[in-house]
């Protein structure tokens, strides 16, 4: 048995990925059903584990709305536990192959410190040089284009373990096709498959200002042309080696000075806005919640999870306005 599949199949290892999945879940009927035993059916996931029985479930699906519409596959209790034990033993081979500036779903890499991180990049572009210039981009329909079999040729690159690869191969197989939105391990593998991709505009473009977050990347400098330039050798690149396009409709040049919209936020020099629909809709919510509030229909504690929730996405905005009336709004009540 290899020493990586061992240890993420080890009952220990099982244990803690159940105790960090049921944090905020134990509301969930599914949860609370496998709560009952969880003893017992974490021992029998390892015996079909260690056996090789073990069979990835179905999904269940469903839409959610964030603000736009995504479907989200859920699979069950005892495989979203599985990706969690599979995510703590695999994910720190890969995390000291990613580029700094890859910022998506990993910790500490936020949409907020993804924001200020290119508000810093545009900041010292401008000062290097006169003006700066963004190319704005994201990859069409990532998740459901990620092609399993480049996938998999990718993580064997760095994980020389057959039963661990077997494993792996199961859970990226049980959907098709790409990869689930709803699995912990898409969220990694999301990361893995475009690494190259970073290292290729990083390295061979030579675009010492570039970021990704998840399937959305932007490129500054100080000349449009040189952007161009670099956006159709990229577009080369993941066509061929990840059989992925760039969005047609979703590419934007643009001058700093007029600004940047990216992950909710615009930036301008010196300057950093909420998005005005992400704006309106807070509001929005603060004011329908408040209503709430004076009608009885919510408790002092829901209505102050909501306003903190947004003063944590006001953070990377400039100004404060909004936050001080959100501050103020809760020291009235």
């Amino acid at each position: 048995m290899g020493q990586l599949f061992d240890h993420i199949i080890s009952l220990e290892n099982l244990f803690s990925a159940w105790r960090e999945f049921r944090v905020g879940k134990m509301n969930k009927i599914d949860v609370l059903e496998f709560s009952c035993d969880p003893e017992d059916q974490l021992f029998a996931l390892h015996e079909e584990l260690k056996s090789g029985l073990w069979e990835h479930g179905s999904y269940l699906s469903f839409t959610v709305h964030d603000p736009k519409p995504r479907r989200i596959h859920k699979a069950t209790v005892r495989d979203r536990i599985l990706h969690h034990a599979v995510t703590r033993v695999v994910e720190p081979l890969f995390e000291r192959s990613f580029i700094f500036d890859s910022w998506s779903c990993r910790t500490g890499k936020g949409t907020h410190t993804a924001v200020q991180r290119l508000a810093q990049k545009l900041s010292l572009s401008e000062r290097q040089k006169q003006g700066a210039w963004i190319l704005k981009a994201d990859i069409k329909k990532y998740f459901q284009n990620v092609d399993h079999d480049v996938l998999l040729k990718i993580i064997a690159r760095q994980v020389h373990d057959e039963e661990l690869m077997y494993l792996l191969e199961k859970i990226i197989r049980s959907f098709n096709p790409g990869i689930p939105l709803g699995n912990l391990t898409s969220q990694l593998f999301a990361n893995v498959y475009l690494n190259r991709f970073d290292h290729y505009v990083k390295e061979n473009l030579e675009i010492k200002n570039y970021l990704r977050y998840c399937d959305d990347f932007v490129m500054v400098s100080n000349q449009r042309e040189d952007l161009e330039c670099a956006l159709k050798k990229a577009q080369k690149f993941l066509a061929r080696h990840l059989k992925l396009t760039v969005h047609p409709d979703k590419i934007f040049f643009r001058p700093y000075h007029l600004g940047v919209d990216w992950l909710g936020y615009i930036l301008y020099p010196g300057y950093t806005a909420m998005r005005p629909k992400t704006r309106k809709r807070m509001w929005n919510k603060i004011n329908t919640k408040l209503n709430d509030y004076w009608s009885g229909h919510c408790n002092y504690e829901e209505f102050f999870s909501v306003c903190y929730s947004y003063l944590g996405a006001l953070q990377p905005a400039s100004g404060g306005g909004d936050y001080k009336k959100i501050e103020y709004l809760l020291k009235c009540l």
